[in-house]
């Protein structure tokens, strides 16, 4: 039973449904899912991954912010900036792979000088909307302009029809001015596109190969027409719940200012939805609701928190039943025609509907996720640390149903990635650890085994210097383990003279290094550095670190920590014929807790897939 005061309900295969309405009249054109603003408040990151899944090749949003919080959820399609962009938004375009629409050559020359590679862009072309684009009378030359900027590659130009739901005159003159234009230009982009999802439908441009799907495939005509073409099926739902049944008297008013008086004994619901809900004032009074499966009228004024439905015509209907204000498959609340009711908009109702509800998608009958209360999705730069930390708390709080569990999970987990504010999480990629045991060719050493070590990862370069480090005992060692400038840490026998240790080779990007050691405080420093390194940092490079040592035989065990977030790992032992029985034993944190073991004679091998993740603190212990 559903527990929410109100909730939106998201029905993707209803989107699925209008998406193949629609390719009926598309053909085979590539088509571009329009996810902006939320997607019309339907959800853009679940709408944005069923349209891919359903073909689409790109998806649009109105600006870079939008198009970066797509990134940040794991969507790795183009995305088009459909709006012109500020200057001050060039670096997050660039930093997430967005492609802007260039309207202006200030804008593109500017975007080209910060660039390094070639980037794609879309032209906007105004043939008659009015908003943003260049002129179609002058663009041409503009576009040629435009081809002369090094670093820039027009993969699209574009237009936007004004009228095309209802105006076939007007949207014919637009797309003649369009054709007119692409003739003029020395380029071929790869995408040509104005149809909209109304121009789709109507227009059905032979010229162009791509559509931009927005309004229709969210369920909305766009003009009653349309309803004769396709037939289209709600996505969203707005629901809520009866919080209480009251009785009216004859000359019994209902909300503020009196709006409406009882002229008989009626009995009406409070809803526990208004106009912060985003229902709309102007519905007052005109509006109706479905309260088990009738249509009842809105009463009175619809307040900032509250309103009131009559159910006078319901013999049963009872505190907690559901109530469907917008959606469902009564035409008189589908979005469209409520916005009649009072002039307003129907993609203002859309995006402004549930502000205060959590929004649950259904896919085949099942909710397959939701989204929040008071929902606005953000990246992490939206909070400051401090706000940050007491989200990730209180999630984890609410999700275990226990503060002190969260509160341990917090202290003694993720407070070490997000130990200080200047503190970066490290993480390696590609993590390849080879270690090789040989017989011990001096007599003073017969007691050892001769370890041979090589150590590749990719990292992101953070000092132009790192350490190699050696510690007598475990405590000491600890030391290095905090520490951003130590890339290599080894646990020397206390036998051993820290001098017993040698680096053979050390690399990064197959560039060698000079390597210089030190003692302190009973410990082997080797400090790794290059003239070059200076220009990496920064960057993810390629570390390769070989070494030479001595490692005890009665130690019976050889371990290998992890101590960072790890993505990829693969750990061999090399013994030959010198040991004859080795087990592994990993202890692996994060979802591969149990890695693949491979076992050949004289060699054992740990490994987890590229792409997976390895806490800090796994390591293996192999046994002989």
């Amino acid at each position: 039973m559903q527990k929410d005061r109100s909730w939106t309900e998201i029905d993707l295969d209803n989107f699925a449904h209008n998406l193949a309405e629609l390719k009926r009249f598309w053909g085979r054109k590539d088509f571009m899912q329009i996810v902006k603003a939320d997607a019309y408040g339907h959800g853009a990151y679940q709408i944005a991954k069923q349209a891919l899944e359903l073909g689409a090749v790109y998806l649009g949003v109105a600006n870079a912010e939008e198009g970066a919080l797509l990134r940040f959820q794991g969507i790795s399609s183009p995305i088009l900036i459909l709006s012109p962009s500020l200057k001050s938004e060039i670096p997050i375009i660039i930093e997430n792979n967005l492609t802007p629409t260039v309207s202006s050559l200030e804008f593109a020359r500017e975007l080209n000088k910060h660039l390094e590679n070639e980037f794609p862009i879309h032209v906007n072309v105004d043939t008659g909307m009015g908003r943003s684009g260049f002129s179609y009378q002058a663009a041409a030359k503009s576009i040629s302009q435009i081809q002369k900027l090094d670093k820039l590659t027009i993969k699209g130009v574009f237009s936007h029809y004004s009228a095309a739901e209802n105006d076939a005159e007007y949207t014919h003159q637009q797309t003649e001015r369009f054709f007119q234009l692409l003739e003029k230009l020395e380029i071929s982009p790869q995408y040509v596109h104005i149809e909209n999802s109304s121009g789709a439908v109507n227009a059905q441009v032979g010229f162009a190969n791509l559509v931009r799907i927005g309004l229709l495939s969210y369920g909305i005509y766009s003009d009653a027409s349309l309803r004769d073409k396709l037939e289209l099926k709600p996505v969203m739902s707005f629901k809520t719940k009866i919080s209480q049944l009251k009785t009216a008297q004859p000359g019994d008013s209902i909300g503020y200012n009196r709006t409406f008086t009882a002229s008989q004994y009626m009995k009406y619901a409070i809803l526990p939805v208004g106009y912060a809900d985003g229902y709309d004032f102007m519905l007052s009074n005109q509006a109706v609701a479905v309260v088990n499966n009738q249509l009842c009228p809105i009463l009175g004024k619809i307040s900032m928190d509250m309103s009131a439905v009559d159910v006078s015509q319901l013999e049963n209907v009872d505190v907690g039943d559901e109530v469907v204000l917008l959606g469902n498959n009564f035409a008189e609340i589908r979005a469209e025609n409520l916005t009649k009711l009072y002039g307003g908009s129907t993609y203002e109702i859309l995006c402004q509907i549930g502000r205060r509800a959590k929004r649950y998608f259904r896919k085949n009958g099942k909710i397959i996720a939701s989204s929040p209360y008071l929902r606005r999705d953000f990246v992490p730069t939206d909070f400051s640390d401090k706000k940050l930390t007491n989200i990730i708390e209180t999630a984890i709080e609410h999700r275990l149903q226990s503060k002190e569990i969260a509160n341990l999970i917090y202290e003694d987990v993720l407070k070490r990635f997000f130990s200080d504010r200047d503190r970066n999480i490290h993480y390696r990629r590609n993590f390849r650890h080879t270690i090789e045991f040989a017989p011990a060719s001096q007599p003073d050493f017969q007691d050892y085994f001769l370890a041979k070590t090589t150590l590749n990862f990719s990292k992101i370069l953070q000092h132009d210097y790192f350490y190699v480090a050696c510690a007598p005992d475990e405590d000491k060692l600890e030391q290095y383990f905090q520490r951003t400038d130590v890339e290599y840490r080894w646990l020397l026998d206390t036998n051993l003279n820290t001098n017993q240790f040698a680096i053979d080779s050390v690399q990064i990007n197959g560039m060698e290094l000079k390597h210089t050691a030190s003692h302190k405080n009973g410990c082997l420093e080797i400090r790794c550095q290059h003239e070059k390194l200076a220009e990496l940092v920064g960057q993810e490079v390629e570390f390769s670190i070989s070494t030479r040592t001595y490692y005890p035989k009665s130690s019976h065990q050889l371990s290998v920590y992890l101590i960072e977030l790890t993505q990829g790992v693969d750990i061999r032992f090399i013994f030959a014929n010198i040991l004859k029985e080795v087990e592994a034993v990993p202890i692996f944190s994060g979802r591969s807790k149990f890695p693949q073991i491979m076992e050949k004679e004289g060699e054992i091998r740990v490994k987890v897939q590229a792409d997976e993740w390895v806490f800090p603190t796994s390591g293996v212990v192999f046994v002989y």
